[in-house]
């Protein structure tokens, strides 16, 4: 399995800086391939190699899933986990790309790191990362002990996101991806997993990165265009189901579809075409999704968890006991507030 780049479309949209503390009591569905994919590249040691057990076993995206969602949830936070079904045909080559390009950052990886490079070999690590059905497996029994539900898309894990946002079961969509948008997502919000001091790739630059808000009803009123027209502007640009116009970037694709209206316009007027034109947007427009019955937030099975944890993962139980504290301070606040975040279905919006 490939992580998902979806489609950029950062020059077109203005994210509000947010901190976590302002999504206290929202529900946040999050796509959890993204964000499991967000902590294998970043939970890694000095020379790149992620976090693993005595058994070899990577534990990245186990410790991302506790130590993270305490933060989440310690703000008050509600989040939902979806996660991807079968990805649609038109992903295969986007997902055999992908596996080209981690084999190649695999070879530059060791390279570096025969030289001591360690700062190459981190940057050429983050790009291999994989995410395995055995580490599905394994985040999805985590978050049952840790009582935060997870939903099953059958299809792409974004699509479903958004369905649940536009239902009013979360109030928006956590993912790195602009894909959700296309989705028809009301509310984005991105790095809620990577919030905190981060290098800028390729660059000895740290920055504070912190969570973003994006909406969807303001980026179409401020391009002044449809949610139609934005899937087109991906779909010229590029999307994981098709390739973009060469050439064609998001400010000019923009221009192109506030011109001509739709994809069509723009191509006839580039001379070129997109194969499955039609097949595209059905995907974004008319996804694969379920409904999804009332969310529920339990108390974490402490004894479970650091069973899990620490007996078969090698994890600190010091680290896990704080982790554990703070989904307990959480659930007691949320209680206090009369609203009780862990017990009891998700309020709608």
């Amino acid at each position: 399995m490939g992580p998902s780049t979806g489609v950029d479309l950062s020059d077109l949209v203005k994210p509000i800086p947010r901190t976590l503390e302002d999504f206290r009591g929202k529900v946040l569905a999050i796509d959890a391939f993204n964000t499991l994919y967000q902590f294998l590249a970043i939970i890694r040691q000095p020379d790149g190699t992620p976090l693993h057990d005595r058994h070899g076993r990577v534990t990245s995206h186990l410790s991302g899933l506790v130590y993270r969602t305490s933060n989440f949830v310690g703000a008050g936070i509600k989040p939902a986990f979806v996660f991807d079904g079968e990805a649609p045909r038109r992903k295969a080559r986007t997902i055999h790309a992908r596996v080209e390009i981690k084999q190649r950052a695999e070879r530059q990886w060791r390279e570096a790191v025969a030289v001591g490079d360690l700062q190459k070999a981190r940057t050429k690590a983050m790009q291999t990362s994989r995410l395995t059905p055995e580490m599905v497996e394994q985040s999805r029994r985590l978050l049952e002990l840790l009582g935060i539900p997870w939903v099953q898309a059958p299809g792409e894990g974004e699509a479903q996101a958004a369905f649940m946002a536009r239902q009013g079961t979360a109030w928006g969509v956590g993912s790195q991806d602009h894909d959700a948008l296309l989705f028809g997502a009301p509310i984005l919000v991105k790095n809620l997993a990577i919030t905190g001091r981060r290098k800028l790739p390729r660059k000895n630059v740290w920055v504070e990165v912190s969570p973003e808000e994006i909406s969807l009803e303001a980026t179409l009123k401020d391009l002044g265009i449809t949610r139609e027209q934005l899937v087109d502007i991906g779909i010229l640009v590029g999307t994981d189901f098709n390739e973009g116009v060469r050439g064609i970037g998001p400010k000019k694709a923009l221009a192109g579809i506030q011109k001509r209206g739709r994809a069509e316009g723009v191509l006839a007027e580039v001379g070129a075409e997109i194969e499955g034109l039609d097949e595209v947007r059905a995907i974004f427009l008319e996804p694969r999704v379920v409904p999804v019955p009332d969310l529920v937030w339990r108390a974490a099975d402490r004894d479970a968890v650091k069973r899990m944890l620490c007996d078969e993962f090698d994890f600190s139980p010091e680290r896990i006991e704080q982790a554990l504290t703070k989904f307990e301070v959480a659930r007691k606040a949320a209680g206090q507030a009369s609203l009780d975040l862990f017990s009891g279905p998700a309020e709608k919006r």
